[in-house]
């Protein structure tokens, strides 16, 4: 089963390196964090580099989380595994699909390219084609998507690399 662990934003690597250290991986199959690939310009060059898909989460896969949580409990600055009351809630199938379909096995969102013709987005490569329903805002400075989806029984809003390459005809709406 999958489940999300909340954590401070930004201690995410802190807090898996602890994961290990406390000695919590005899009880998970996986312990992960999302990432994607992102662009960004230092010193006049296009760098690529990985960031948090998920700011202040922490995902594992465990068929022992009653014995994970109980050494979960250990690590200091741990939030809490996420679930509804005393109880874990594992994610939704859905949202596991979700997250495989877009990290894939290495867990990492790639890059991905497109184009805009008229007011409508076409994704060309990477793990963002065949979602472009999903992308609710775009800095093509930036060369940044925010995608919107049905997540953890919420909607959930997130950021992924996206260049857009061309953009042809925009019409306006009246």
């Amino acid at each position: 089963m999958w489940y999300v662990i909340q954590v401070s934003t930004g201690k995410e690597e802190q807090i898996l390196e602890m994961i290990k250290k406390y000695g919590v991986q005899e009880y998970l199959e996986e312990c992960f964090i999302p990432k994607y690939e992102r662009r960004r310009k230092y010193l006049g060059q296009w760098q690529t580099e990985r960031a948090v898909l998920f700011p202040g989460y922490i995902f594992i896969i465990s068929d022992q989380i009653e014995d994970a949580y109980a050494a979960l409990k250990q690590i200091p600055k741990l939030t809490k595994v996420i679930g509804v009351g005393e109880t874990w809630t594992a994610m939704s199938k859905e949202d596991i699909e979700i997250v495989e379909y877009l990290s894939g096995k290495d867990r990492l969102v790639r890059f991905s390219e497109g184009y805009i013709e008229g007011n409508r987005v076409t994704v060309v490569s990477g793990a963002l084609q065949g979602l472009e329903g999903t992308i609710c805002k775009i800095d093509r400075h930036k060369r940044l998507a925010w995608l919107e989806m049905e997540m953890f029984g919420r909607k959930t809003r997130f950021e992924v690399g996206l260049e857009i390459v061309r953009k042809e005809g925009v019409t306006h709406e009246p």
